[in-house]
């Protein structure tokens, strides 16, 4: 399986030529997600309109239609969401981060385990080269992974696939986990953020400066997940020095659920059925080892940090820093907690995975045809 016929074209890597076509299917993407979020609601899901522009965009793109959503489209709408994170650390957060000291060595561990693990279950049931199973089986950094996995030799549309995958399994098992598992009730927490217009205009202009600023900021220095990473930071440092106590509006946090959510399901878009359903049965196995060692890591370290099991698990799932901070906030579970440890993970994969590789297993990969 390390390099199937028919995946070429994958939705992860491909984009539409001409402007008036990416505007349509942009807006098909959209409407399609817009659509799944909406019904989501009706169900009373959590995380509705991420969670349904998911499914019916994944549905979508598994039925052959051509979907897509241009990163010049997503990373606004992350920034959106960074913003909101920063709002999460209040001045008494800093105080704590003595506290999370053995959760954060327990990350790195999990990490470790999780990517040992998965390379050798890759290898093993999937049939996968070396740079392909171990980029792969990284626990998060899905644009990194797949950048550095293809320059050296991996076949990055397996890499996309299953990354892809891992999310959508991840971000609809636990959610729906805590439902019936943790008493969730949707219904009972309001929309997070307020009306479109209810806050001062000096209070809009920082936090669209935090947006803007941070984003390119984070990319000029090369930080991993950047329109994540910049906003939350220049967002948190603007809520601890007390100049602000606003967020983003609902209006915003739910446009910015339904992009990542079709962003998601979008990159099944353009690659053969039969390539998807072998990656999906794979990436249910690897999921499924995921959430295990997530939940035992959990349960180990419980105690260790003052936050809830339900953190701890939001914190170590990898289901991706956007995806699984929109969880905490949509659940008002310690989202400063989740997001840190997620910025901590992606930052160990992105810098230590290429070394470990290069140290450990690289051996000439064949070139790439």
């Amino acid at each position: 399986m390390s390099s199937p016929a028919g995946a070429s074209g994958a939705a992860a890597a491909s984009e539409p030529q001409g402007t008036g076509r990416r505007a349509a299917l942009l807006a098909l993407t959209l409407g399609l997600g817009a659509l799944g979020g909406w019904a989501a609601t009706l169900l009373n899901l959590p995380l509705a309109w991420m969670l349904g522009a998911m499914v019916a965009t994944t549905v979508g793109s598994m039925a052959g239609l051509r979907l897509f959503v241009h990163r010049w489209v997503r990373g606004p709408n992350v920034a959106v969401l960074g913003v909101m994170l920063g709002g999460s650390f209040a001045p008494g957060v800093v105080q704590r981060f003595g506290d999370w000291t053995v959760t954060i060595a327990g990350l790195a561990v999990y990490v470790a385990v999780v990517t040992a693990l998965l390379y050798w279950y890759f290898r093993r049931f999937g049939h996968f080269d070396r740079v392909t199973a171990f980029f792969a089986a990284s626990p998060g950094g899905l644009n990194e992974m797949v950048i550095v996995g293809r320059e050296l030799g991996g076949d990055d549309r397996l890499i996309a696939l299953v990354h892809g995958a891992r999310i959508l399994l991840v971000v609809l098992a636990i959610p729906i986990g805590f439902m019936f598992f943790a008493d969730y009730r949707p219904s009972a927490r309001g929309p997070i953020g307020g009306a479109l217009f209810d806050r001062p205009l000096r209070d809009a202009l920082i936090l669209g400066a935090c947006a803007v600023a941070g984003a390119l900021g984070a990319k000029a220095i090369r930080l991993p997940a950047a329109f994540v990473t910049g906003p939350m930071i220049l967002s948190a440092i603007v809520h601890l020095l007390g100049w602000s106590d606003s967020r983003p509006p609902a209006f915003l946090i739910g446009l910015a659920q339904v992009v990542i959510g079709s962003g998601v399901g979008a990159r099944f878009a353009g690659v053969a059925l039969g390539t998807v359903l072998r990656v999906l049965w794979l990436s249910v196995g690897s999921a499924a080892v995921m959430i295990a060692l997530t939940a035992l890591f959990a349960i180990a370290l419980r105690n260790a940090a003052d936050t809830s099991i339900q953190a701890m698990i939001l914190a170590y799932a990898p289901g991706g820093l956007a995806e699984m901070s929109l969880v905490a906030l949509a659940l008002a579970i310690d989202s400063a907690f989740v997001a840190s440890h997620h910025v901590l993970r992606i930052m160990m994969i992105v810098i230590v995975a290429p070394l470990i590789f290069r140290r450990f297993l690289d051996r000439a990969p064949p070139p790439k045809p």
